[in-house]
């Protein structure tokens, strides 16, 4: 039996940090979206107890290092598993693009080795699960839209923003989150994104509004150290873009779109100086 997953990206709507925590990590409120540009996985028990990995993608590691092998070797632990399994990734999420990419490979090996084995583990256990791999995982587990607090594994699910076009753009650099997060001073911060604001426009259905409300704490950091990124945030707004901003700790950045015949121009001007433009829609 084969079990098919698909692992959406994800885009911050709000990224806040309150404070850094004991433990090292920092104090979050989000609120996070799923968009329709998603990796694939296929995956089928193997007759020896060995996790097997592969990809056309070559530029991704395929051991331990790779979230979605941590993923199967963690359920196979904790499940007292002791089948092998066979996982091909079909990459399309960009890497270290600010878009859970890795994360929702995780969670996709997980929702899928759940039912190829029939584990009957319920959402909320593979969620814990999850949250030992990442802070994102969780709610690439979940999926839909939602209120992230904590480390971002506390989850709250909310309605889904209007639907609209979401125009991705990654200028061809990494960024590191831990370097983010390590330059970032959360006490001076001068003026966090509101997230009571967000939920009630997106409770309102209130698109200009949901657009008025984008914020994200990391882009003090990030823009000012990449100039590229600070490009293409300002070019999707020239072209008319209605609501921009960068995704998590960047480098990509995504348009909120209302009306398709600005979309063809927005990507045509992006297309002029980066390769990596996508266009998608919420997966509302």
């Amino acid at each position: 039996m084969k079990i098919y997953e698909k692992a959406p990206a994800k885009i911050n709507l709000l990224l806040d940090v309150l404070r850094k925590r004991e433990d090292g990590f920092h104090e979050v409120e989000m609120i996070m979206t799923m968009v329709d540009l998603a990796d694939r996985l296929e995956m089928y028990e193997l007759p020896r107890d060995q996790i097997v990995l592969s990809s056309h993608a070559g530029f991704i590691p395929l051991d331990e290092k790779n979230l979605a092998f941590q993923a199967a070797r963690l359920i196979k632990d904790r499940c007292g598993v002791e089948r092998g399994v066979y996982i091909h990734l079909d990459k399309q999420i960009p890497v270290a693009a600010g878009l859970a990419g890795g994360s929702s490979d995780a969670a996709a090996t997980l929702r899928g080795l759940n039912r190829l084995w029939g584990l009957g583990l319920s959402v909320r256990e593979l969620e814990a699960l999850g949250a030992e791999l990442g802070s994102d995982v969780p709610f690439c587990i979940r999926g839909g839209t939602a209120i992230a607090t904590g480390r971002g594994e506390k989850l709250e699910s909310i309605e889904s923003p209007p639907q609209c076009w979401v125009v991705l753009a990654k200028p061809p650099i990494n960024v590191s989150t831990a370097d983010v997060y390590g330059k970032l001073r959360a006490a001076e911060i001068e003026r966090h994104p509101s997230i009571p604001g967000m939920v009630d426009a997106i409770r309102r259905q209130s698109f200009q509004d949901v657009c008025a409300g984008l914020g994200n704490v990391l882009e003090s950091v990030t823009l000012p150290k990449y100039s590229e990124v600070r490009q293409i945030k300002e070019v999707m707004t020239k072209l008319g873009a209605d609501g921009v901003l960068m995704s998590g700790s960047g480098p990509t950045v995504f348009g909120l779109v209302s009306k398709e015949s600005k979309v063809s121009r927005i990507y045509n001007g992006l297309r002029g100086f980066c390769k990596e433009v996508y266009v998608v829609r919420l997966l509302t």
